[in-house]
């Protein structure tokens, strides 16, 4: 089984966003220090791309294809060898991405003061995303440069609402969250209601720590839509939480560790990301995804070019490159998430023809239009609906 890059959906365990004190808003606020804005007129940032053909990249464990040779002792990655060898652009790439908390602290002081981090890419999850583009932290692209992306991005990823024209961002990867459950202890849980209603299921299952994957279905389940809600729909919603609570039916909270209890029968059914259920099922074919009846949560693992990253244009063409359908095939085929690139699935064919019809890697467009992003929050809407979700969960 290929190693899956877990850490990158968790921000702590059992705590959400608001571990380490990090909230969505950009606040650290187990100190009250705000994290400094910036704009485009008060953080300049020059391009040497032309000068200078060298990229820093950062992104997260295991999310790059890999070679079982190595070069000096290095794993070869061979699509980045590739782009290497057709641009003429040297890549240090650095999976130094472990967590999106983490990952914020390292960058914050320098970015907040228009400073240089170091990166000309990072990949952040959206919510992250969206901070670091609410905080004018991130450059804007330049589309005349990433053709392949305005071609092939799957449509349901062309506009989010923190980034609506992808002016900031590039999704790198794609996740859908849903249900899992393992056959061999339960019948198949087909829905939210069944999986917090059904007598058979109490105190066997578990949902997710992160409060944007977790209340979108607890919206979707009192008549709410994820994507754009009322502080009184989210009241009613996390009221409902409280109730499953309350009743011992959700036996806890969970990041990636549900993987193991799911795989080992400890417990029978959960909520899950469809990368780890991928994972799982290589090994184990008891376990089964579900796209829910009420619907699926979507996310992304986004390309960002921070301030003061001096090789714009080197990264606007490693975007370009890694939305070539047969490039972003033979990615697909190794991390095993969701492709965001159209055209990849039948480049596939001659990739990874098993691959070809995997419904965790190429989806098909009715179960993306089952999909619904969550909505972006504004720095105090952030804070109060963390410390919510926290309350309800025990957190």
């Amino acid at each position: 089984m290929r190693t899956q890059p877990v850490k990158r959906r968790t921000v702590l365990r059992g705590l959400g966003m608001s571990a380490l004190g990090l909230t969505a808003g950009g606040t650290l606020a187990g100190c009250g220090i705000p994290a400094a804005k910036q704009s485009a007129d008060s953080c300049l940032s020059t391009d040497q791309s032309a000068e200078q053909k060298t990229l820093i990249f950062s992104n997260w464990p295991s999310y790059m294809d890999e070679s079982d040779e190595k070069v000096n002792g290095q794993t070869v990655l061979p699509t980045l060898v590739e782009f290497e060898k057709r641009s003429g652009i040297k890549v240090t790439y650095t999976p130094d991405i472990n967590d999106n908390a983490e990952f914020y602290a390292k960058i914050r002081d320098q970015l907040g003061a228009c400073q240089p981090c170091g990166r000309d890419i990072i990949v952040l999850t959206d919510w992250m995303a969206a901070r670091t583009v609410g905080l004018g932290w991130i450059q804007k692209l330049d589309h005349s440069k990433i053709a392949n992306v305005d071609k092939h991005l799957l449509k349901q990823l062309r506009a989010p609402g923190w980034d609506p024209n992808r002016d900031y961002s590039v999704p790198w990867q794609t996740g859908l969250t849903g249900i899992a459950y393992n056959a061999k202890f339960t019948k198949q849980v087909g829905s939210f209601a069944d999986l917090l209603s059904r007598p058979d299921l109490k105190g066997k299952v578990t949902l997710l720590s992160e409060m944007p994957d977790t209340m979108s279905f607890m919206l979707k389940l009192t008549g709410a839509d994820p994507a754009k809600f009322s502080d009184a729909e989210w009241s009613k919603a996390l009221e409902k939480l409280q109730g499953y609570v309350g009743t011992g039916h959700i036996r806890r909270f969970t990041g990636n560790d549900y993987v193991q209890d799911l795989n080992a029968g400890n417990i029978v059914a959960c909520e899950a990301w469809s990368g780890d259920v991928l994972a799982l099922q290589a090994d184990n074919p008891d376990i089964k995804f579900v796209v829910p009846e009420e619907g699926l949560a979507i996310w992304s693992d986004n390309m960002l070019v921070p301030n003061k990253a001096s090789h714009k244009a080197n990264a606007e063409a490693l975007m370009n490159y890694y939305y070539d359908p047969e490039v972003a095939a033979t990615l697909a085929a190794w991390v095993n998430y969701i492709c965001p690139v159209e055209g990849a699935q039948q480049a596939m064919e001659k990739i990874d023809p098993d691959l070809v019809e995997s419904p965790l890697i190429f989806p098909d467009s009715a179960t993306l239009e089952k999909s619904t992003g969550f909505m972006a929050l504004d720095t105090a809407k952030a804070k109060l609906y963390e410390t919510d979700f926290n309350l309800a969960i025990g957190g």
